[in-house]
């Protein structure tokens, strides 16, 4: 029998165009801050938002996606085949990861 695949959701505070695509932890009200390089027309910052955070929890661009906030910094997305602590774990330690 398969397992039953979980889908978490975060909140998430996106900066675009900063110096450098990163995660650079939590803001004092505990939601997830992620900084990138694109700018936000055409949905290009929401894109490298979802690329980063796919490319930092090891799993396929299709497994996050972009629930709500598209055309507001903060957002909320929806990630696929990963447990909470994993995702804790890669926003905690983003800022030493190079």
């Amino acid at each position: 029998m398969a397992q039953k695949t979980q889908k978490i959701r975060i909140t998430a505070r996106l900066q675009p165009r900063a110096s450098r695509d990163e995660l650079p932890g939590r803001n004092d009200e505990g939601t997830m801050r992620a900084r990138v390089k694109a700018a936000p027309a055409d949905g290009a910052a929401n894109a490298a938002l979802l690329k980063l955070l796919a490319r930092r929890l090891g799993i396929a661009k299709s497994k996050v996606s972009l629930v709500s906030g598209a055309r507001a910094r903060n957002k909320i997305v929806e990630i696929e085949g990963v447990t909470e602590a994993v995702i804790r774990k890669i926003i905690r330690h983003e800022g030493r990861l190079k």
